[in-house]
């Protein structure tokens, strides 16, 4: 039976949907550094994986979800707790609350703040690039955020579902979560995410929305030299 392509969703985002935002080597790929910390391989074959750390840059780590090779001497694939793969198979109902900000550039800051703040290494200056994101305000504070990263064809994924720690319980996560979703099934895409198991706080609100999980799948860090103590 053939792999599903959201088996490897980063390969498959990376070759198709955000391909203008890939750096690529035959059989492999990754997110440019300041837009993700992402990397793929089309397969675990021993030749993909060459192709692979010579993207990787001396002192940079990359994350690998569901499919990764075997590393050469020299480096080293860590592996990191799996992560829950939920799909929404049909759009859920729009959840009222505060006003929405579509979030830009000019937010830039603010969004690093929060999610180094929640959920730190993995927002970086421009993923923004990789869809839409928006914002939930309280002044000039923000309080919360949600936005789309991996993009492949016929699936979108929803991530930075960040609420900083003063707001949480208010339904602010699940109400963005809601109109990322809606905008998706609009444009053709089924939404997907990827959780931590332990987070059940998040999966509780992913469930409410009609989240359920299709797969767990393996993540890895994969840099150069051996595990840091």
């Amino acid at each position: 039976m053939s792999a599903h392509t959201l088996d490897n969703p980063i390969w498959h985002a990376l070759t198709t949907q955000h391909a203008p935002l890939a750096i690529t080597a035959e059989g492999a790929a990754k997110y440019q550094p300041d837009i993700a910390p992402f990397a793929a391989v089309g397969d675990a074959s021993g030749r993909h994986s060459t192709q692979l750390i010579s993207l990787v840059e001396d002192g940079e780590s990359v994350f690998l979800v569901g499919v990764a090779p075997e590393p050469p001497p020299g480096w080293t694939l860590e592996q990191k707790p799996s992560v829950s793969q939920m799909v929404c198979w049909s759009p859920p109902p729009e959840i009222p609350g505060p006003p929405v900000t579509v979030m830009s550039a000019t937010h830039r800051d603010d969004m690093l703040a929060l999610t180094t703040l929640v959920f730190p290494g993995f927002f970086r200056p421009r993923t923004l690039e990789m869809g839409s994101y928006l914002g939930i305000r309280d002044g000039d504070r923000l309080a919360a955020m949600a936005g789309e990263r991996m993009r492949l064809d016929g699936y979108q994924e929803i991530s930075a579902v960040c609420t900083h720690p003063d707001y949480v319980g208010r339904g602010y996560a699940q109400r963005l979560v809601s109109l990322l979703c809606r905008a998706a099934f609009g444009r053709g895409y089924t939404p997907f995410l990827h959780v931590y198991h332990d987070n059940s706080r998040a999966i509780g609100v992913y469930r409410r929305l009609g989240f359920s999980e299709r797969a767990s799948l393996p993540l890895w860090s994969l840099h150069k030299g051996p595990i840091a103590c």
